[in-house]
């Protein structure tokens, strides 16, 4: 396992760690220890820095739309990007572990259309990013398709 940064906050940390001890458990996420809303979906994204050339992991809420994943880089509505997003436009491909499956995938933005109804299906599974897009400003928040390569 990548060593964990410093700044990540622990609920952060846990959820990585049991990924890795309890990957079923880590997948359908009770997120009310960091203040969420009860279990969630969430995937173990794993990209490569784009300025350490380090593996990253970071646990995100997700949904499967076809064959594909989609995750939403929010940051809690920051007015900048995240740095796993960033990454990922750096480097799109990375790899991604949902409940005990792992896979390549390739990242992109969706736009448009695209992005407001994959958007709408991420807002359902998880409302506040409604929120987050408002606490945003005139930061668009990025909706990021993975599909497997």
């Amino acid at each position: 396992m990548a060593e964990l940064p410093e700044y990540l906050p622990d609920w952060i940390k846990q959820h990585i760690e049991l990924y890795h001890t309890d990957p079923e458990k880590a997948h359908m996420w009770d997120s009310t220890p960091a203040g969420g809303s009860g279990i969630l979906p969430a995937l173990l994204l794993m990209t490569i820095g784009r300025k350490s050339g380090e593996e990253k992991l970071l646990p995100l809420i997700y949904k499967k739309v076809g064959d594909a994943w989609v995750i939403i880089a929010s940051k809690g509505g920051a007015p900048t990007h995240p740095a796993w997003y960033l990454n990922l436009v750096a480097e799109p491909k990375c790899r991604i572990q949902v409940a005990a499956d792992s896979f390549d995938v390739s990242a992109r933005v969706a736009e448009g259309e695209e992005r407001e109804d994959l958007w709408n299906q991420l807002a359902e599974v998880y409302p506040p990013y409604n929120d987050y897009q408002k606490f945003a400003g005139d930061r668009q928040i990025p909706v990021i398709v993975l599909e497997a390569r």
